[in-house]
């Protein structure tokens, strides 16, 4: 078992996991031993003179609720918590949350995990509803932008919260949805002359587009509108760079604000700045 060591909400840094000792104790007094008898048992040799029982087997508890919350396991957490269940099915709970917390310390998550080995069951169940079970799913499905949860039935800010801490936690895990992002928009680029608009976005009837007798230009559509402003431009490297940005504007227009590109209004423009500075 990794040695790794966090620092508790004392600021006293402790082993990630208790070991075989502590963990017999708590499962003793949880299957009905006295505390005193059940410490006895197993950590006579660790206590000191008036030391209290219950209060040694408190501090193995807490250190449990620590690493449970650590990883998200708000339920698991609440298995040590819970003080007034019968001691014989608490034992047996007990039992089943320290050996999937011992999972979780033994091992890294994988980008193929299932959601349900590592968040809470509250949490994945929101996701696998949503037909998202995996974190590859979840990081290609998770648009990248704030507030990203907002359209996510049964996820809120602290849910979304704990899924962010979580990413911060496994650097390793991070890298790996990095790469699989790079690996997705490489294979899945979208190619604005491939894109079909519905008519109603195309810009024919856009907002603010001029009527036919008094429009300058020739065309009828906002894509066709670029193009014209486009040709303007002899310079290749000025064309690649306006092309970029004006098909950037456009697929945003369409797909984000479902509205023709001459349909934007102010408060459009706003919400693409603020696009622009965190994609």
């Amino acid at each position: 078992m990794k040695q790794s060591h966090r620092i508790d909400q004392h600021g006293q840094t402790y082993d990630a996991f208790p070991d075989y000792a502590s963990l017999a104790a708590l499962r003793a007094w949880c299957e009905g031993l006295p505390a005193r008898t059940a410490v006895e048992r197993y950590l006579s040799h660790r206590r000191v003179q008036a030391q209290s029982s219950r209060g040694m087997l408190g501090r193995i508890g807490r250190r449990l609720i620590d690493i449970a919350e650590a990883n998200g396991r708000d339920d698991l957490a609440a298995v040590f918590r819970d003080r007034y269940t019968k001691h014989a099915r608490r034992g047996m709970n007990v039992h089943r949350a320290i050996e999937a917390l011992r999972e979780l310390q033994d091992r890294e998550p994988q980008i193929s995990d299932d959601l349900d080995l590592w968040l809470a069951p509250r949490v994945s169940l929101a996701l696998r509803r949503m037909g998202v079970r995996t974190f590859a799913e979840l990081t290609l499905r998770v648009p990248r932008r704030n507030r990203w949860w907002s359209e996510m039935v049964g996820i809120g800010p602290a849910s979304a919260h704990r899924i962010e801490a979580f990413f911060l936690r496994y650097p390793a895990l991070t890298e790996s949805a990095r790469r699989l992002v790079e690996r997705s928009e490489r294979t899945q680029r979208v190619i604005w002359s491939a894109v079909m608009v519905a008519r109603s976005r195309d810009g024919s009837r856009g907002r603010y587009r001029a009527p036919r007798a008094r429009c300058l230009l020739s065309v009828t559509t906002d894509r066709e509108a670029i193009e014209a402003w486009l040709s303007l431009h002899e310079a290749a490297t000025t064309s690649r760079t306006y092309r970029k940005e004006a098909e950037r504007l456009l697929l945003w227009a369409n797909v984000e604000r479902k509205r023709a590109l001459s349909s934007l209004n102010t408060s459009d423009a706003i919400a693409y700045r603020a696009f622009l500075r965190s994609p």
